[in-house]
């Protein structure tokens, strides 16, 4: 096997995922499963349609173009591009939006491909990223949304706690509700979909305390990774879906303090070093190209991450208990960021697991 890997169960996924479709379910709400950690992984997408998923969402095109044959609706959860509305139509059932002039293209290119295509209205509860922030922008787009041929309006969005830190709460949870009642009321609709939040309103429903009109999360960490809001486990949940193994290239006896340094390193910064004294110092073959090396965990708990370059990590394998050998793997657990860009490099294979395979 080629390395670096990054490992990925199906099983955990899978399970993960069917996990929170039922707890979902047990709350009125129907989940959306968010591909986008894993570059739209068509693997990692039928395990979530495994798991009960029905709605696939994504912010990229490039990935819902790569589960096209799957059997679930496709969704764009980042808000739709003007050079792209032409694809957004051909590869999605539904997307979010927030702005008049694209919901025109929309609507062009709708009507050019005989089309109908769904639109969920966001709405900005104090996130500060997507959604307009006042509420009489939002309810002028529902009236706009309506004269518009091929486009149906079939609910309201919010997102939290991805830019701002805004955790989702009942409380502003139910100022999307108030606006959706608003546009029920104001337009004698009826909207199929109130969009709460991502997984980071999971523990605001497992506790019951999200409004019952929220009817839809949009949740990919939880499935994928097991967390929450502030990266928390969610109960039912495994965390073990995802790690990274590396090779070790080298294994030296070293000082910890170059000799000299005055010079900045390849990325700008001035670097800082404690002398601890001559240390076996490991390089692994990877590097800031795939990843920040912060996100690493190391799963033996006496290697420590030293640092690294574009290239080349660094590790301190001096306190281990293990003799390791160039040509070893070493394993790490990731953080949210890191399984991202992991996911995102070429540089990084992606081994797919499934035990009953």
């Amino acid at each position: 096997m080629p390395y670096p890997t990054l490992s990925i169960d199906l099983d955990v996924i899978e399970s993960n995922t069917r996990n929170m479709v039922a707890a979902c379910q047990a709350h009125g709400v129907k989940p959306v499963g968010v591909t986008k950690l894993l570059l739209g992984s068509p693997e990692v997408a039928q395990a979530m349609i495994d798991g009960g998923i029905e709605i696939l969402g994504d912010a990229r095109l490039m990935n819902l173009a790569r589960y096209q044959d799957l059997a679930a609706e496709k969704m764009l959860i980042r808000l739709p591009s003007f050079s792209e509305v032409d694809k957004v139509i051909a590869l999605t059932d539904i997307s979010l939006n927030s702005e008049s002039s694209v919901l025109c293209a929309l609507s062009e290119a709708a009507v050019k491909a005989n089309k109908i295509h769904r639109v969920v209205l966001m709405h900005d509860l104090g996130d500060l990223r997507e959604g307009c922030f006042d509420e009489s922008e939002t309810l002028w787009l529902a009236e706009l949304v309506q004269s518009l041929p091929n486009l149906e309006l079939i609910g309201v969005g919010s997102n939290l706690a991805c830019y701002g830190g805004v955790a989702p709460s009942a409380e502003n949870q139910n100022q999307l509700v108030a606006i959706a009642e608003k546009i029920e009321s104001k337009f004698g609709l009826k909207l199929s979909v109130i969009s709460g939040a991502s997984s980071a309103g999971l523990d605001l429903m497992l506790a019951g305390e999200m409004p019952s009109q929220v009817n839809q999360l949009r949740l990919g960490a939880s499935l994928i990774m097991g967390i929450g809001l502030n990266d928390e486990p969610v109960p039912t949940t495994q965390q073990n879906a995802i790690h990274l193994e590396a090779e070790l290239i080298e294994i030296k006896q070293k000082p910890s303090v170059p000799v000299n340094s005055t010079a900045l390193d390849a990325f700008g910064n001035t670097p800082e070093f404690i002398d601890k004294g001559i240390r076996c110092r490991g390089l692994c073959a990877i590097g800031r190209q795939d990843v920040e090396l912060e996100q690493l965990i190391p799963t033996d708990s006496h290697i420590s991450v030293v640092g690294g370059s574009s290239d080349h990590l660094i590790v301190d394998l001096t306190d281990c208990s293990h003799e390791y050998h160039v040509g070893d793997r070493l394993t790490f657990d990731l953080g949210y960021g890191g399984v991202l860009q992991c996911a995102t490099s070429e540089f990084v294979h992606k081994a797919y697991v499934r035990a009953k395979a």
